[in-house]
């Protein structure tokens, strides 16, 4: 996509295109072999911020895993207008330790355009989570827009579980920044790191 949303209703303006220098030795060498991979293999992207990631994208990374070959998790290292809770560093470690148990995903993160990124990667799909038809019109325009500049790079859509259909990253952020238990909609990790940085905050207002 042109822009990243970390869930679908979750709108960035930001868009994605080099891999950064996050990876760590085994990440590298995955994603070396994601770029080297050939025409039979299907490899596809799952961008969006990820701040913080939630159970709604394990949903989504955990059955575009099962479908595609190679799943490139990939976290938008851009800034928007408004500044993440998490660095795009700690978006990564976070999405490493939530997606371990799946051999084939790879965790990156990118500026610039999504379709020059895909590109980079060799990746044929972007894969899109839709929670609400809400979603639907700006998925709609981003994918024909990617259409337009990439046609040979397709956008698959997977509805999103219903059990997470109003998970939003926005939503757990605001919940938790108020003392709310967001348990079982977040991995555990994000929800330490969330009770970490609020806590941090609310120190620091004190």
């Amino acid at each position: 996509m042109l822009g990243n949303r970390g869930v679908p209703g979750e709108r960035d303006a930001r868009s994605s295109g080099r891999g950064s220098a996050l990876a760590g030795p085994g990440e590298r060498e995955l994603l070396g072999a994601v770029r080297k991979t050939e025409g039979s293999v299907a490899v596809a992207i799952y961008s969006g911020s990820f701040d913080p990631l939630t159970m709604g994208h394990l949903d989504v990374a955990h059955r575009a895993a099962r479908i595609f070959d190679r799943l490139v998790v990939a976290v938008s290292a851009s800034r928007g207008a408004k500044a993440p809770l998490f660095t795009a560093e700690e978006r990564v470690a976070l999405a490493r330790e939530a997606l371990a148990d799946l051999p084939n995903v790879v965790v990156d993160s990118f500026n610039g355009l999504l379709i020059d990124y895909a590109r980079e990667v060799g990746a044929t799909a972007i894969v899109r989570g839709l929670r609400a038809i809400s979603d639907f019109e700006y998925e709609f325009t981003m994918a024909h827009m990617n259409d337009k500049l990439a046609p040979e790079i397709e956008s698959v859509f997977m509805m999103t579980s219903p059990e997470y259909a109003f998970v939003s990253s926005s939503l757990i952020k605001e919940v938790a920044s108020l003392g709310g238990d967001v348990d079982g909609m977040v991995p555990p990790a994000v929800k330490q790191a969330l009770q970490q940085r609020f806590a941090v905050r609310v120190g620091a207002e004190r």
